[in-house]
């Protein structure tokens, strides 16, 4: 068997049979690798710690040697190359001793006699492998060069470009948007802004406007007065005042109770806060980053965000693309996630596959970054190997129809029954959200509500919840048309 031309490399030969040493020296040069031998696993690694070793592909070293054996050489070897795969040769009766030697690192054993075809299969093996540790040691020195800005990590155009509006805003003291989908890393954006700007050594405060109920969320931001209302027991500074001189990130903004946008705009404007059941005003000075996953322009539109509001805090917009229409980045995010999970999890996972990183391309990530990033995490947990291969990576939606069918229902119904079970999962994601079930069923409201009917969905005479302006006389009527 020969291998492949592009499977050439530097091999190191460690046997102290004279023999052995011969006979795979003069294969592997026939096959056109550059080969040096040493009869001594002390030499071998006196010369792989003296230079530069990093054009080194593959050691085949036997087990059983004087001074040194291979199992204690490979220990010592893992301590200064573990990215060179090492193949022992060992006789029967030590194998247990070669199984010892993969677990401290070796990357794979051949027992006596073995064939020239054997040893060549494993070597090709063993070259991929370390193909794959260097393009994966290329991704670490891209990532600690010039792909990462704070916590963000691109390389694509795009991202190329946020880092590039990053730098300027952070010196300005202007309000900035950041708008993307949600997982993009807007907070992460907000950080960097914060973070290599003149602000850094003041307070980076965050808040997310959704996970507070809105009678709280004026407290938080605002402080109250001690007395201003039941439970306020003493006076509590609010988000502004914690931020001062440094910056306030207010996360999900779009989801803001319009009376409370008043309020902010008024903050905005004069400069100043006054807690809840307070009568005194506070100077402050806190730079204002807010963030978004919704359109805020349609908001406007439909009377749900002020518009003087988001002019006010759009001074400088910063637009976060979705990861699919950046897949450049996704080996560097997948890398980084691999070394930083890794190291938490103590895994010996290094790398992935050509296949695991192929389908990482691949995939559509509607969760963006923070979905990739789980996915990431999921597979270190997992994988027992050192490359982590496509099987730890779950596949999207079913390939063919008949896997989607059988998935989605598990019998064989009527298209009446399929059509009813479809509505009510799309109901159920949705929140029994009329508007939005009917736009991802690609009907109108009109035959939704005539469909919830017929299917019993809802009781006959149930009123129709109205709290949209699309749920109007004529929608009424055609749902209680007979």
């Amino acid at each position: 068997m020969s291998l492949e031309s592009d499977k050439q490399g530097k091999i190191f030969i460690v046997d102290d049979n004279e023999e052995m040493r011969s006979l795979l020296k003069d294969f592997l040069t026939n096959q056109e690798f550059e080969v040096e031998c040493f009869p001594l696993a002390s030499e071998a690694l006196k010369k792989l710690s003296q230079s530069d070793c990093s054009d080194v592909d593959v050691i085949i070293s036997d087990i059983k040697m004087p001074h040194m054996d291979g199992l204690d050489f490979t220990a010592e070897l893992v301590k200064l190359h573990p990215e060179i795969p090492v193949i022992l040769i060992t006789a029967f009766g030590s194998i247990e001793t070669a199984i010892e030697a993969m677990r401290r690192g070796a990357y794979h054993y051949i027992v006596k006699p073995f064939k020239l075809a054997e040893m060549s299969v494993n070597l090709e093996r063993a070259l991929e492998h370390r193909k794959l540790q260097r393009e994966n040691g290329v991704l670490r020195q891209e990532i600690k060069k010039s792909w990462m800005l704070g916590g963000i990590i691109g390389k694509s155009a795009s991202m190329r470009a946020v880092f590039d509006l990053v730098t300027r805003v952070s010196q300005a003291t202007a309000n900035v948007l950041i708008m993307g989908e949600s997982g993009t890393g807007k907070e992460m954006v907000a950080k960097a802004i914060h973070q290599t700007g003149p602000r850094a050594q003041k307070p980076f405060v965050a808040i997310n406007c959704t996970a507070i109920p809105e009678t709280l969320l004026e407290s938080e931001l605002f402080g109250h007065a001690k007395g201003s209302f039941t439970g306020a027991i003493q006076r509590k500074r609010g988000l502004f005042e914690e931020a001062e001189g440094g910056t306030l990130f207010l996360d999900e903004i779009g989801d803001m109770d319009p009376s409370l946008q008043t309020k902010l705009l008024r903050v905005i404007q004069e400069k100043s806060v006054r807690a809840v059941g307070d009568n005194v005003t506070k100077e402050i000075n806190v730079r204002l980053i807010a963030a978004t996953h919704k359109d805020l322009k349609t908001a406007i539109k439909e009377g749900r965000f002020r518009e003087d509001l988001f002019y006010r805090l759009s001074v400088i917009p910063i637009v976060i693309p979705p990861l699919r229409h950046r897949s450049d980045d996704i080996p560097l995010l997948a890398e980084h996630f691999l070394k930083k999970y890794a190291a938490t999890n103590g895994s010996k996972a290094r790398g992935f596959t050509k296949k695991a990183m192929s389908k990482l391309m691949s995939l559509k990530w509607e969760g963006n970054v923070r979905e990739l990033e789980n996915v990431i995490e999921r597979a270190v947990v997992l994988s027992q190997q050192s490359m982590i291969d496509e099987t730890y990576i779950p596949s999207s939606v079913s390939a063919t129809p008949e896997e989607f069918f059988t998935k989605s229902t598990g019998d064989f119904p009527t298209l009446n029954d399929l059509e009813k079970r479809y509505m009510e999962l799309v109901l159920e994601k949705t929140g029994g959200r009329k508007d939005k079930a009917a736009q991802i069923l690609g009907i109108n409201r009109r035959t939704l509500y005539r469909k919830e009917r017929d299917y019993g969905l809802i009781p006959l005479g149930e009123e129709l919840d109205l709290d949209s302006k699309e749920d109007d006389q004529e929608t009424q009527a055609e749902y209680y048309k007979d």
